[in-house]
């Protein structure tokens, strides 16, 4: 089962701005072959990216060599609507976890992808009226039917991810969250060390705080890249995005972060985070610089 490559990744490439890469099919199959030969085997969507269109864009190149698949871990995200061109019947931004939109938008990544089944899909967003029972229903179908091989959850606190899961047959597969040395939100809240519990893998959106990591005007980001790059001068390191990955992975949780570039040398950049350490005294260094204090 390709799910199986989720177990063993170190990063997964994101396609959240595939629309902006200006690719074609063929650009698409490029980018597919540079990941995988970098060791990237989990690609990352949403139904969402791109307006609702980045996974056609996506399948177009797979399918130019649709034996690529089983060397692919292909997770997508539903729940998150808005007003877009692709779609014109959403006429307002809201969430919808229903087993009715949940069934629909996995059935249309699967056709967009050209992927045949998704090896993991996950609830984007929460919504606050959301029915467990629905949601439950959904995965149930979508399992049996073939269609999807495992699931997570996006972005749920630390309540809604064990509730949700009180409801399953099966453990949640991941939660997909934002963290990075400016934004230390998951590893205070909670939300790691659920992960740790429940022995699952966290994967991390924006792992590089938006850019802000290397903006030279903010003195938070100016001392975590000064933390940083502390810890890698001594290891022939000195790339904020490297060391940043590779502080994310090197926490116990098994992080995965998403990169999110379509720039093959970033991407290749990327793929060398593995070969960064950090001790556990180099990653409190960095989540001090980023708190402004030291630890109690």
């Amino acid at each position: 089962m390709t799910t199986n490559f989720f177990t063993h990744a170190r990063l997964a490439h994101g396609y959240w701005r595939a629309h902006e890469w200006g690719l074609d099919d063929q650009g698409f199959l490029r980018m597919i072959h540079q990941a995988l030969a970098l060791g990237i085997r989990v690609f990352d969507h949403a139904a969402c990216y791109g307006g609702f269109t980045a996974e056609e864009m996506f399948g177009r190149g797979l399918a130019l060599e649709p034996s690529l698949r089983e060397q692919m871990c292909i997770v997508s995200k539903c729940g998150i609507l808005f007003p877009n061109k692709a779609l014109p019947w959403m006429k307002a931004k809201h969430y919808d976890n229903s087993r009715k939109h949940i069934v629909w938008s996995a059935e249309r990544s699967v056709r967009s992808l050209q992927c045949g089944y998704l090896d993991l899909l996950l609830i984007h967003r929460p919504s606050p009226c959301a029915n467990p029972e629905e949601i439950a229903g959904a995965f149930d179908e979508l399992r049996r039917r073939g269609l999807v091989r495992r699931f997570g959850v996006s972005n749920f606190p630390v309540p809604k991810f064990r509730m949700l899961q009180s409801y399953l047959a099966e453990p949640l597969l991941t939660n997909q969250v934002e963290a990075s040395p400016l934004h230390l939100n998951a590893f205070d809240d909670g939300t790691i060390d659920l992960a740790l519990r429940m022995r699952i893998r966290p994967m991390v959106w924006s792992p590089l705080a938006g850019g802000r990591l290397f903006d030279t005007t903010d003195a938070r980001s100016v001392r975590v890249a000064e933390a940083l790059r502390a810890v890698g001068a001594p290891q022939g390191e000195e790339r904020l995005d490297v060391l940043a990955l590779a502080w994310l992975m090197a926490h116990p949780a098994s992080i995965m972060p998403v990169v999110g570039s379509g720039n093959p040398a970033r991407l290749r950049a990327a793929a060398e985070a593995v070969r960064v350490k950090f001790s556990e005294a180099d990653w409190i260094s960095v989540y001090a610089a980023s708190q402004g204090h030291e630890v109690p």
